[in-house]
């Protein structure tokens, strides 16, 4: 297989996927509206990763496109829990991809702590050859999941996937501690929004007084 090919219109997938989902950030602000989204990444998987993944689900390399659903892989990052949701939503009225899968892992969350909502889409891309549908995998979680599922993959990484049952037992505990201040934050959300807006419109008036 040459990779480069392979992974091309992937790469090609997560570079657009990244300008919408900006996009749909700016017009929140073009509006004058607070944006449920905060930022926006992405990133195609690996070689190795992909290889190795698919060695581990016992996937056929020939049927690594059917079954591997994160190899183009976008992840938008939300302040609240409920923003999450009000993504979501937005994603399931867009007409430009097809939602093929959804999966709750906030209110479902894993036995590690992990906590992120998934939404695997067949997304198509214009290649020379014609068009491509692709599956790929968008993530969205707030600051706090974001913070907590970086670190659990560090060291996922560093053990190899066996990480020791007393870092595992920490880890899921800074897991609790995470989501537990999402929900606090939930609670001022209003307050919160409203002295963001207060800042905006003071840094916006002295960029107009510099003018």
């Amino acid at each position: 297989m040459n990779w480069d090919i392979f992974l091309a219109p992937y790469a090609q997938a997560v570079d657009e996927l990244k300008v919408k989902l900006k996009g749909m950030r700016r017009q929140f602000e073009y509006e004058s509206e607070q944006s449920p989204i905060e930022f926006v990444t992405g990133r195609v998987k690996p070689k190795t990763s992909i290889i190795e993944k698919a060695r581990r689900k016992g996937v056929n390399p020939e049927h690594i496109e059917q079954f591997l659903q994160d190899i183009a892989g976008v992840r938008v990052v939300c302040q609240f829990v409920d923003d999450i949701y009000a993504v979501v939503d937005m994603m399931r009225n867009r007409h430009d991809f097809e939602i093929v899968e959804e999966k709750d892992y906030i209110s479902r969350k894993k036995d590690s702590g992990y906590r992120s909502y998934h939404v695997i889409i067949n997304y198509p891309v214009e290649t020379i050859h014609g068009e491509k549908i692709l599956l790929a995998e968008i993530q969205i979680r707030t600051l706090a999941m974001n913070f907590w599922a970086t670190n659990e993959h560090s060291l996922n990484y560093k053990y190899a996937g066996k990480i020791p049952s007393e870092i595992k037992a920490r880890l899921k505990s800074a897991g609790e501690a995470a989501f537990q201040l999402d929900e606090e934050m939930s609670k001022i959300k209003s307050e919160i929004q409203e002295a963001q807006k207060a800042f905006l419109r003071k840094e916006e008036k002295k960029k107009d007084s510099k003018k």
